[in-house]
C-alpha cells in the first residue's frame, strides 16, 4: 500500500503526462486488445502459429486508431480529470479506428498477414474501449483517494437535484482538491435515505448539526439555488455557527443557469450580509432598458454607496452618455477607473463638484441636457447633521432645489430622488431635511402638471416644463459607508467592545444592489408626483446582528456595550407616517405613499426662508424653521427638543 501511495504521490505532484505518453499507453492497450481478440476468435494454436505476423498487422493498425485519437483528442486531456464526456470520446475514437481498419481490409483483402475477421474487430472495439476506460477510471479513483491532504475539508452541500449536483461536480473537478463532498442536505423529506453521486442525502432537521459533527464535517456549502431558503433557517444557521461549522456561499449572480459550470466561481465564507433573510427582487429589465438605452443620464452622489451602484446598474443598459457628479475626489477617481475597465464604450463625464455650485451645475445641464436624473447626493449621517443643521440644509435642501430646478429648465424627462425612511415622522435634522426635499419635488411636479408658467416651471426656451418628479424611500442598506455592519466589523477587529445604542433598537436592511434595482424600477413605473416606499422585509434587532457577527468572527471574547440612543435616533424606523397610506403598484415590493400635497408657492417661500437662515449658522433658528415646515418633526434625545414645547 505504501508503494502505491508513493507512486500516486509522485505522479500527481506532476502537472500531467505528456500527450505522447497517453498516446503510447492507449496504443499498447489497443495492441493488447487485438491479441486477446484474436486469441478468443481463432483459438490458442492458430494464435501462437501466427503471433508475429499478427503483431505486425496490429502495429500497422495503429495508423487508423491514431486518426481516431486525433479526431477526438483523447490524448489531450488530463486523465485524472476524466469525465463521461471523455469516455464517450474514447469510444468514438476506437469506433473510427475499427471502421477505417475494416475498410482497409476490404480494399486490401490480403493485408500484411493473417486477415483479422470482422468478429475480431468487434472484439477489439469492445475490449479496447473497456481497457481505455478502465485506465482512466482507475487513475481518477487513485487521484481522488491519494490527493486528499490535510488542507482538504469534508463538506456537505445544502441543496440537491440539479443545483446541488452542479456544486458537487464543480468541487470534484476542482484542481486544488480543497473540498471533498461527503453528503447532501435538503428540506425535502422525500429525499431521505437517497444517494446522489454515491453520497447520502440528509434531511434539514434538528439532528443535522449533530450528524455533521459525528461525521467530522467542517464546512457546509450552500447551493446558489437554495440560498434564499437557507437564509430563512435562522436556528440552523445559529447551530452551525455555534458548532464552528463554516458556511460557504457563492456571490449572487444574476440569472444563473441551473446547468452552469460553477468551477469558475469561488465559494466564500459567509459574511453577515449573506445570512440576513430577504426575498429575491426581480425587476422589469426590458422596461428599464427601453427607457435608459441611448439616453443621457446624470447621477449625483455618484461616488457614494448608493450612487456608485446606480452608476454600475445604469451602465448595464447602455445609455448614450453618463454624467457623474460628486464632490469626493478620490472615490470619483475609483469610479472613473471602474468605468474604464467595465464600460469603456460608454461616453462618461466625471465632474468633481458640489451640487450646490449653481454655475457649475447650470453649465453641466446646458452642455449635456440629461434625459434622466438620479439624485443620490446627500449628507446622511444622523449625528453629524444633528451637530451641523446649516450644512444639512445647504447640501440636502439647497442642493436638491438647484438640481430639480435645472432639470425642469433643461427639459429632463424624469427626476428620481433617493430619500430615506428617516424622512417619515422625522426625529432628527437629517431626516427632516430629506422630508423637505420630498415636499419640494412633489410640489414642483404638481405645479408643472397644473401648467404653471412662472420660472422655474418652464424650460429655458419658454416652453412648458415636461419633467416628472419621482421620490423613493427605503431604509438602511447593507455595507453602505458608515453603516452599522462595517462599524461592528472594525470594532471586532480591534477586539471590541461592539457598541449598540439600545438593546431594543431595530432596523430594516436591504442590499445596495437590491435597493438600486427598486429605484430604477420605481423610476420606470412612476408618472410624476409619487413617493414610492419599498417593502424592506423583516426588521433586524441590532443586538442580535452584533451577536451573530461576533459568532461568525470566531472571537468569543468580544463584548457588547450599550451606549444609549444618540441625538435624534429612533428605536425603529417607519416608511409611512400616521396619516399616510399606501397603494400597490405592479411590483410587489414597491408601494405608493398617499401623502399630503403642498402648494408650490408656499413651499418655495418656506425653502427660501430656510436657506437664508442656514447662512446665519444659528442652529436653533434653522431647526425652528424646519419644524415649522415639517410639523411632524419631533426631536428625540436632542438639544432641539426644547423647540417642540
Amino acid at each position: 500500500m505504501n508503494v502505491i501511495s508513493k507512486i500516486a504521490s509522485w505522479y500527481f505532484q506532476r502537472n500531467s503526462l505528456p500527450y505522447w505518453g497517453i498516446l503510447a499507453v492507449d496504443s499498447m492497450l489497443i495492441i493488447f486488445s487485438g491479441l486477446l481478440a484474436n486469441y478468443l476468435v481463432c483459438g490458442a494454436s492458430a494464435f501462437i502459429g501466427h503471433f508475429w505476423s499478427l503483431l505486425l498487422e496490429l502495429v500497422v493498425m495503429q495508423i487508423p486508431f491514431f486518426i481516431g485519437f486525433k479526431l477526438f483528442h483523447t490524448y489531450s486531456g488530463i486523465i485524472r480529470y476524466s469525465s463521461f464526456v471523455d469516455l464517450g470520446r474514447v469510444f468514438l475514437a476506437n469506433l473510427v479506428g475499427v471502421s477505417i481498419t475494416y475498410l482497409a481490409f476490404v480494399v486490401f483483402p490480403h493485408g500484411l498477414g493473417p486477415i483479422i475477421s470482422v468478429k475480431a474487430l468487434l472484439y477489439i472495439l469492445l475490449i479496447g474501449t473497456l481497457l481505455l476506460w478502465l485506465v482512466r477510471v482507475v487513475v481518477k479513483i487513485v487521484f481522488d483517494t491519494y490527493s486528499v491532504s490535510q488542507k482538504t475539508y469534508r463538506v456537505f452541500i445544502y441543496g440537491t437535484r440539479h443545483g446541488g449536483i452542479s456544486v458537487a461536480k464543480s468541487i470534484r473537478n476542482d484542481v486544488s482538491r480543497k473540498y471533498i463532498v461527503k453528503g447532501f442536505v435538503t428540506p425535502d423529506v422525500k429525499m431521505k435515505g437517497k444517494y446522489l453521486m454515491g453520497e447520502p442525502v440528509f434531511i434539514d432537521d434538528d439532528q443535522l448539526v449533530h450528524t455533521m459533527r459525528m461525521k467530522n464535517i467542517t464546512r457546509i456549502i450552500v447551493s446558489p439555488w437554495q440560498a434564499d431558503h437557507f437564509r430563512t433557517r435562522e436556528q440552523l444557521i445559529n447551530e452551525l455557527i455555534n458548532n464552528n461549522i463554516k458556511i460557504k456561499m457563492m456571490p449572487e449572480i444574476e440569472n444563473l443557469d441551473i446547468n452552469a459550470d460553477l468551477q469558475h466561481y469561488q465559494f466564500h465564507e459567509v459574511e453577515i450580509e449573506d445570512l440576513l433573510p430577504r426575498e429575491r427582487i426581480d425587476i422589469d429589465m426590458d422596461s428599464i432598458a427601453s427607457q435608459l438605452r441611448d439616453k443621457v443620464v446624470l447621477i449625483t452622489g455618484a461616488a457614494g454607496s448608493i450612487g456608485s451602484e446606480m452608476v454600475h446598474q445604469v451602465a448595464l443598459f447602455n445609455p448614450r452618455k453618463m454624467i457623474l457628479v460628486d464632490q469626493a475626489e478620490t472615490p470619483m477617481h475609483d469610479i472613473r477607473l471602474m468605468m474604464a475597465r467595465k464600460f469603456p464604450t460608454i461616453d462618461t463625464v466625471f465632474v468633481v463638484a458640489s451640487i450646490t455650485n449653481t454655475t457649475c451645475m447650470e453649465q453641466l445641464f446646458a452642455d449635456h441636457r440629461p434625459d434622466y436624473v438620479f439624485h443620490a447626493a446627500a449628507y446622511k449621517h444622523v449625528p453629524m447633521m444633528e451637530d451641523n443643521p446649516a450644512m444639512a440644509v445647504q447640501n440636502n435642501v439647497l442642493g436638491t432645489h438647484v438640481i430639480a430646478d435645472l432639470a425642469v429648465k433643461y427639459g429632463t424627462k424624469k427626476f428620481v430622488m433617493v430619500s430615506t425612511d428617516k424622512a417619515v415622522n422625522p426625529t432628527n435634522v437629517m431626516g427632516c431635511s430629506k422630508r423637505i426635499c420630498e415636499i419640494y419635488c412633489q410640489s414642483l411636479n404638481k405645479a408643472i402638471a397644473e401648467g404653471g408658467t412662472d420660472a422655474p416651471l418652464t424650460q429655458v426656451d419658454g416652453t412648458p416644463a415636461v419633467t416628472q418628479f419621482v421620490t423613493t424611500r427605503f431604509g438602511n442598506v447593507l455595507g453602505s459607508n458608515g453603516s452599522v455592519i462595517p462599524l461592528f466589523r472594525e470594532q471586532i477587529k480591534r477586539g471590541g467592545p461592539i457598541t449598540v445604542t439600545h438593546p431594543d433598537i431595530i432596523r430594516y436592511f436591504m442590499l445596495i444592489p437590491e435597493a438600486c434595482k427598486l429605484v430604477l424600477e420605481a423610476g420606470t413605473i412612476g408618472h410624476g408626483g409619487e413617493i414610492f416606499v419599498f417593502d424592506m422585509g423583516k426588521p433586524v434587532k441590532i443586538v442580535d446582528l452584533a451577536k451573530r457577527m461576533i459568532a461568525l468572527s470566531h472571537a468569543p471574547n468580544v463584548k457588547i456595550e450599550f451606549t444609549g440612543l444618540r441625538e435624534g435616533e429612533k428605536l425603529f424606523e417607519e416608511v409611512l407616517n400616521d396619516a399616510e397610506q399606501t397603494k400597490p403598484t405592479k411590483h410587489p415590493k414597491i408601494m405608493v405613499a398617499s401623502v399630503r400635497e403642498y402648494d408650490y408657492k408656499d413651499v418655495l417661500a418656506n425653502e427660501e426662508r430656510l436657506i437664508r437662515a442656514s447662512y446665519t449658522y444659528d442652529d436653533m433658528a434653522i431647526v425652528r424653521i424646519m419644524k415649522e415646515i415639517v410639523p411632524e418633526y419631533i426631536s428625540n434625545n436632542s438639544k432641539y427638543s426644547v423647540l417642540d414645547s
